[in-house]
């Protein structure tokens, strides 16, 4: 098997929910994974929408997830620390949290993007996207995505 990201919300390429977006209760879904490669030492979760007007808007980033995990739960709660390992980085609102779909107008792509790294990135607290992506060159053992799409 390969390295994959799924939810039990939405298929890849299938619609998101209106719970998980702004129009909605604004929470983050379920996720899981499965079939990581070898000596996976952390996860890093990056989700955005490449379609917005003013550049990609990033809309939740999660590292130093524990190498033995294989799910987020639904409802992942905001702050800078994870209950189950990790931590939040700043999203483009500026928030430690997830920030679910809100296109001004059409529909967009929201994609996931979960990485498998050979080491713990030991950012400090609110790292943004740009950080986490700076700090995994050179320690991507694997890369799964999910894409769902959401329109007003």
């Amino acid at each position: 098997m390969a390295f994959a990201l799924l939810s039990p919300a939405f298929e890849d390429g299938g619609t998101i929910p209106r719970t998980f977006t702004c129009d909605g209760e604004d929470v983050s879904p379920a996720l899981t994974w499965r079939d990581p490669p070898a000596g996976v030492r952390s996860f890093a979760l990056i989700m955005d929408d490449p379609d917005a007007p003013v550049g990609t808007w990033v809309h939740w980033v999660v590292y130093d997830l524990p190498p033995e995990l294989r799910e987020l739960p639904e409802r992942v709660p905001p702050g800078e620390r994870l209950p189950f390992g990790g931590a939040h980085g700043r999203n483009s609102w500026g928030r430690l949290a997830y920030g679910g779909p809100c296109p001004p107008g059409g529909t967009h792509r929201y994609v996931f993007r979960l990485y498998a790294l050979d080491s713990v990135l030991g950012l400090a607290l609110g790292a943004s996207k740009e950080d986490v992506l700076r700090a995994m060159q050179g320690r991507t053992l694997g890369e799964a995505t999910l894409t769902g799409r959401y329109g007003r």
